[in-house]
């Protein structure tokens, strides 16, 4: 498989986080609580991934590996809980650019831990990612916002355990079947948002039972598909490419706000969209450039 191909699977795997947002609305729209909502979306995600697991190739990994994979989920149930915790007291347009800031941090982090210094054409892309981000949010037009550090504090947590679990989704577990590696990182997850949100809902047969359409929905699409898609990419191109192509979250979430249920959208939401995809392929293009000039040096040293 080419490097653009598992760069489309990681964008995809962004995607699939920006359907949450509508899927969310239309549960909180039903009467359902965040506990239930929250819970409902890590607990039935966790129960399909290990019922794919049930039907792929046996294969044993060790006690440890086990470990670091349901550590490593840790981030990824605490993105959920802090970014809702967030929008507890912040305005949703400030919550989801607080939380694009993973864009950069995830650019730090390579910087830092694997010494890639952030080349001019990367930083392009993110000062482009941001800018899209902050229109396509519509922060530039929406009033009367209240800017809590309270709010804030939560909100630029959620990206940093948003970063910290595409990071480890590249680095732990490579050997690791994708599939089972996804059901591990989701049992991670799934153990930390009960502990911080307890699902007593699940005592409660009626309530289950209606929670579970927007559970499954969510879980498929929130805990199911990103894990899977990230284990089989990420390895293969980073996590600061990755948090570029990630950013399609962003767009997506527009987009079916305005086909699903039927929100305005404004002019200066779609020029950020179109602003977003431009900065993802420039951040793609980019990389794929400094590949193959990689591979040039290699076969013709000096």
């Amino acid at each position: 498989m080419k490097t653009w191909h598992y760069a489309v699977i990681v964008f995809l795997g962004g995607c699939c986080y920006g359907a949450l947002s509508t899927f969310v609305k239309l549960a909180y729209a039903a009467g359902y609580s965040v506990t239930e909502v929250t819970g409902g979306q890590y607990f039935f995600g966790a129960l399909l991934t290990w019922v794919l697991v049930l039907f792929m190739k046996k294969k044993k990994i060790t006690l440890n590996q086990t470990f670091k994979l349901l550590a490593s989920g840790i981030p990824f149930g605490l993105t959920g809980v802090f970014y809702y915790q967030a929008l507890q007291t912040l305005n949703a347009s400030l919550a989801i650019i607080f939380l694009f800031q993973f864009v950069w941090i995830g650019t730090l982090f390579e910087w830092i831990l694997y010494k890639k210094k952030p080349t001019k054409g990367k930083v392009i892309s993110i000062a482009t990612l941001l800018i899209g981000s902050a229109l396509a949010a519509n922060i530039v037009s929406a009033e009367g916002m209240v800017l809590s550090w309270e709010g804030t504090v939560w909100a630029l947590l959620s990206a940093f355990t948003f970063t910290t679990f595409i990071f480890l989704s590249s680095s732990v577990g490579k050997d690791t079947p994708p599939i089972l590696k996804s059901a591990l990182l989701s049992t991670g997850g799934l153990i930390v948002v009960f502990l911080v949100f307890p699902p007593m809902f699940l005592f409660d047969l009626p309530v289950v039972m209606g929670v579970a359409p927007y559970g499954l929905l969510l879980g498929f699409f929130g805990v199911v598909l990103p894990p899977l898609l990230f284990s089989i990419g990420m390895p293969h191109i980073g996590p600061g490419l990755g948090t570029i192509l990630t950013s399609s979250e962003l767009p997506v979430a527009v987009s079916m706000s305005s086909l699903v249920l039927a929100e305005f959208v404004s002019l200066s939401q779609w020029m950020g969209v179109v602003l977003i995809l431009g900065g993802i392929v420039v951040g793609n293009i980019m990389h794929s450039n400094n590949k193959m000039m990689s591979v040039d040096v290699e076969k013709n040293p000096l």
